[in-house]
């Protein structure tokens, strides 16, 4: 195989039965050529000759003409088959008016409520609501509504009523069935009920979409494409040659039959189950045959009379022959020219082929109504997602007059390589629209998006994830199987980027995706990939039949760290480390030349109960990876640092898990500045355990083999988890010292360095500043701190009669009683946060700033405790894992 071959070839060998995206006939308006940015006014489209939009895309962010944002892939790629594509942006929601702004559509509405999810990007953990949007210019709230998929779809349908409505995003896929939803604490309806949608596309669509917005224009009435992949939508009668199985016979969440009794006759079994053993006929005219031979022999007559050995017979089981019975009998009705309904399968039944199975799951009713249908519903549709072996899912909603069924057909085939390379090499501008610019024309003053700020100088280099952690909602959009770019694509988008990009200084910020390490990683065989089941291939341990050479992504990386005019590479992207360590060769590249100074990574927990229900390594594969990073940093004569990340409130963990993190923390010297309390997303695997309080990744059953869940629900436990994971903030220390002692660990009280936290309380302000201030509970802040120092110092005196009341230190006098004050500020050097890992540095600002809180100030430089308080992560990406 050529070098050019092999810059295409798949990860996956996965079959690929479906039309290429380059494969369909341009529509005719392919003759206006490309348009600069989309337009989003009428006097746009005038200046493109246009007289109408053929589809009018509607999202929930700002317009950013860059494909790490939805609403601009999708348009692009629509452009590229030939269609006019507007886009309204960000519209007021309070009539239908915004809606008309580009008119009629041709073909259909595209609603997507952005690259988050509205709610999570409305409400913090504690639902709370925001005040900032990191995908609106300005970071200004307030500018999409709750639930902005619903709202969108309604307002479109109000301004043209006859136009069907494709709905797509994040927000759309994880809601494709009943689900659970956090903000209202209740099962919610199918979000392709609520929206009344005509289509809902889940996933990455592109190969959706463009199948879809070729047949309308061909005049298909939207009602009729239903056997598109990846698609859902409502329907009021069953399918017409479909076989139907309940999904309690794929997985089976109620009582199991009880086992057979050893001692029982083979007549006793068959009258049991209501039948009759052909074996108890002949019992009788055996016992007469042999007590005829004892009277003969002993009358001294018919000598030589034998009783023959009768052969073993293996009688059927009547009940399942009563259901073959009538498995063909439905079989039968569904081929009759006059069926409508589906055939019924039963456990006797050969199975048919999966192409025209469809699992029925519980419907919205028993789901909302029962936690161990739920739970059961969610392990079906997480052993349904490989496309290999995927069944299509049905779901009913309503009962009597108002019963429809949900139809989710299963999820789309993924991209090839050379289907990526074409989607992320269209034209994109890699820049917000010009209605967004300052009075400077530039994007970067106070209408900058810092959605695209962050993403501003990165690329994108593959899609989906295989490692299935359950609070992640990646693998239930994206899939499992690795979609990636060749290494020719991403070097000419670097190189773009270098030529037009406003402010490049040659640093590429990030060349990833989803997980920074997966580039190119897949099943080694297409049989067993096309046949897998399981939710993850990294948990419990590293899949024997994954490929886990880092080879290709080691070379992209050189090869474009070495492209002029490119200073440094860096990678921002999350990293699975448990991954990574099978690669030295990997770690050694990443760690000498693309880690800027500090390095974040989320081993999440240290205990094994959240751990395994977060389905991630333990921690002794972070120990692992720290030590070839620490060694790879001497080596080149580098001081960087690791970053952890940590998740609190997760289902399965104790208030005792948190403390053993927390001692850890102290041990290893981190002091978390963000804290990452677990949002329920809907349709994750972790929310089905928060809801349910069942563990879904065994079997569901409604007896004691069901594990169940300690699930850290109320604000105040949940607050408490936290304050675990800021053991070092005084604001916490009252809520620990009492939880310590109902746990009967207050040995973890007092001032030596053994213990957890002190025993003494200073006077705090309760200030929790963080780096997005508008979301931060303010305080009195750095003067109110010296203020409170002073005070504090001052009672101290006059309470020991102007003398120091305690011993001296460094800082002044610590009191022996009576405290009020007391810097919480480390020595310089010694203080690694979540966000920069880097102590401060001798003779800057932030350095000068951490060595006067030793005099009762308090830093704000990178060591400080506001440093980068809830700073927003790359959209779409995790830190490493």
């Amino acid at each position: 195989m050529n070098a050019v071959a092999e810059r295409f070839q798949d990860v996956s060998f996965f079959p690929r039965a479906a039309k290429p995206l380059t494969s369909y006939k341009p529509y005719w308006a392919k003759r206006f050529g490309t348009a600069p940015f989309l337009p989003t006014t009428r006097a746009e489209m005038d200046a493109l000759g246009w007289d109408s939009c053929d589809i009018v895309i509607v999202t929930g962010d700002a317009y950013v003409d860059h494909p790490s944002f939805g609403m601009s892939v999708i348009g692009r790629v629509l452009e590229a088959q030939g269609f006019r594509v507007g886009i309204i942006a960000q519209p007021d929601w309070q009539s239908a008016e915004p809606f008309k702004a580009l008119g009629k559509p041709n073909l259909f509405w595209g609603v997507t409520a952005g690259n988050m999810d509205s709610m999570i990007n409305r409400y913090t953990a504690d639902r709370k609501i925001r005040s900032d949007d990191a995908y609106t210019p300005g970071d200004v709230g307030g500018k999409r509504p709750d639930r902005a998929a619903i709202v969108y779809s309604q307002r479109c349908r109000e301004a043209f009523n006859d136009v069907p409505i494709v709905l797509g995003g994040i927000e759309g896929s994880l809601r494709r069935i009943a689900h659970y939803d956090y903000w209202s604490d209740k099962v919610r309806r199918s979000i392709v009920v609520d929206s009344k949608c005509d289509l809902l596309l889940y996933g990455n669509a592109e190969r959706a979409l463009v199948e879809v917005a070729h047949r309308l224009a061909r005049r298909e009435p939207v009602e009729q494409i239903t056997d598109v992949r990846g698609t859902a939508f409502v329907r009021r009668a069953s399918e017409p040659g479909w076989f139907e199985i309940d999904s309690t016979e794929v997985d089976q969440p109620g009582r199991v039959e009880a086992h057979i009794n050893p001692y029982q006759t083979t007549g006793e079994q068959a009258a049991a189950q209501g039948a009759s053993c052909d074996r108890e006929s002949n019992t009788a005219v055996a016992s007469d045959l042999i007590a005829a031979g004892a009277d003969g022999a002993g009358a001294g007559g018919q000598k030589g009379l034998k009783t023959e050995a009768q052969p073993l017979r293996f009688v059927p089981n009547p009940a399942l022959q009563r259901g073959a019975a009538s498995a063909k009998d439905a079989a039968t009705s569904a081929n009759a020219p006059a069926a409508t309904a589906t055939a019924t399968a039963t456990p006797s039944a050969k199975p048919p082929a999966r192409a025209r199975t469809v699992i029925r799951l519980p419907s919205y009713e028993q789901v909302k109504s029962d936690p161990v249908l739920y739970a059961h519903a969610n392990r079906v549709l997480h052993l349904e997602t490989n496309p290999g072996n995927a069944r299509a899912l049905v779901q009913a909603h309503g009962e009597g007059t108002t019963a429809r069924d949900v139809w989710i057909n299963p999820p789309p085939i993924p991209l090839t390589t050379a289907e990526m390379d074409q989607v992320f090499g269209l034209p994109y501008a890699r820049s917000p629209h010009p209605r967004y610019a300052d009075a400077r024309g530039r994007h970067d003053g106070e209408t900058k998006i810092p959605a695209w700020e962050m993403i501003r100088f990165s690329v994108n280099i593959m899609r989906g994830c295989f490692g299935g952690c359950t609070f992640c909602s990646i693998t239930e959009h994206e899939g499992r199987i690795i979609q990636s770019r060749s290494e020719d694509s991403i070097v000419r988008e670097v190189e773009e980027m270098r030529d037009k990009v406003q402010g490049f200084t040659g640093v590429v910020s990030d060349l990833g995706g989803p997980t920074a390490n997966m580039y190119r990683l897949g099943c080694k065989s297409p049989q067993i990939e096309a046949a897998c089941r399981k939710p993850s291939c990294v948990y419990p341990g590293i899949c024997q039949n994954l490929t886990t050479d880092h080879k290709p992504l080691i070379d992209i990386y050189r090869r474009t760290r070495t492209l002029p005019g490119v200073k440094k590479v860096l990678i921002g992207s999350g990293l699975r480390y448990d991954l990574a360590v099978q690669s030295p060769a990997y770690v050694k590249e990443l760690v000498q030349h693309h880690v800027g100074g500090y390095l974040k990574i989320a081993p999440e927990h240290t205990e094994e109960g959240p751990l395994s229900k977060m389905m991630k390594p333990g921690i002794g594969s972070y120990e692992r990876f720290k030590q070839l990073f620490e060694k790879f940093s001497a080596e080149a004569g580098k001081k960087q640092f690791l970053i952890p990340y940590f998740i609190a409130a997760h289902p399965g963990t104790t208030v005792e898990d948190m403390m053993q993190l927390a001692i850890w923390l102290k041990t290893n010297g981190f002091r978390a500045d963000q804290v990452q309390a677990f949002y329920p997303s809907p349709m994750a695997t972790a929310t089905t355990m928060y809801h349910t309080g069942l563990n879904t990744l065994k079997g569901i059953h409604r007896d004691e083999r069901t594990e169940k869940v300690d699930t850290p629900k109320g604000d105040r436990l949940r607050r408490l988890h936290k304050a675990f994971l800021r053991y070092h903030d005084p604001n916490n220390w009252p809520l620990l010292r009492q939880a310590l002692k109902d746990m009967g660990r207050a040995d973890l009280i007092g001032n030596g360095k053994q213990h957890l936290i002190p025993s003494y309380q200073p006077l705090v302000d309760g200030d929790y500043q963080s780096a997005r201030r508008k979301n931060s509970t303010q305080g009195t802040g750095t003067a109110g701190r010296q203020v409170l120092s002073q005070q504090g110092k001052a009672h101290a005196l006059s309470k020991s009669g102007g003398k120091p009341a305690g011993k001296a230190t460094r800082g002044g006098v610590e009191p022996t009683e009576d405290v009020r004050f007391r810097s919480a500020q480390p020595a310089q050097g010694k203080l690694l946060t979540q966000h920069t890992g880097l102590p401060p540095r001798a003779g800057t600002g932030a350095g000068k700033r951490a060595a006067g809180a030793a005099t009762g100030g308090q830093g704000r430089g990178p060591a400080g405790r506001g440093a980068q308080q809830g700073a927003p992560r790359k959209p779409g990406a995790r830190p490493a894992r």
